[in-house]
């Protein structure tokens, strides 16, 4: 048995997309994935799986939302190592509270052409150093208030991006590790 965390994008965000958890796990559970725990209300999940692939269990989750839930999510799953790396490659972890710190997860390594004209851009009171797996955002006057966001980094690097802060990814590597 492996274990994964899948995160989910733009669901429970301003009305749309609304999935309750309890429902979500029973959907998943319903699909043949084991030990389902879910983390607040924006698409955070640990499971864990006999398949290897993350793609198919990524096409897998997203068709079962689809059937049970009527709308398209877009998935991306991550392994307990790429989390702790993600965490321990974190430029900003000593310069930063924890409420500025922001994780952009990639699910594909961005093109070299959009990341040096990314890299080329300044946003006032925010930070940001691009990888191939994360994109660590440091917004001095938070996430909500930053131009710097998911949809632009998406747009901009041409991936697609799922965004979460320092305590939701401290909380599903803690989850994960817990439910060996």
């Amino acid at each position: 048995m492996y274990n994964y965390i899948a995160l989910l994008r733009g669901i429970n965000v301003g009305g749309q997309k609304k999935i309750k958890m309890a429902d979500l796990r029973e959907t998943l559970i319903k699909t043949g994935l084991n030990h389902v725990e879910t983390y607040i209300q924006s698409g955070n999940v640990v499971f864990g799986s006999e398949e290897l692939n993350k793609g198919v269990l990524e096409d897998q989750i997203q068709k079962a939302i689809l059937v049970d839930f009527g709308f398209e999510v877009p998935i991306l799953i991550v392994l307990e190592e790429e989390i702790k790396k993600i965490l321990e490659n974190n430029p900003f972890a000593q310069e930063a509270e924890e409420n500025k710190l922001y994780f952009v997860l990639l699910k594909d390594p961005p093109k070299k052409e959009p990341v040096r004209e990314f890299n080329e851009l300044h946003f006032d009171h925010e930070d940001f150093h691009i990888t191939d797996t994360c994109v660590y955002l440091l917004c001095k006057n938070g996430y909500g208030n930053a131009k710097l966001n998911n949809n632009l980094l998406e747009r901009k690097l041409k991936v697609e991006a799922t965004t979460r802060n320092l305590k939701t990814m401290q909380k599903l590597l803690d989850m994960v590790q817990k439910s060996r």
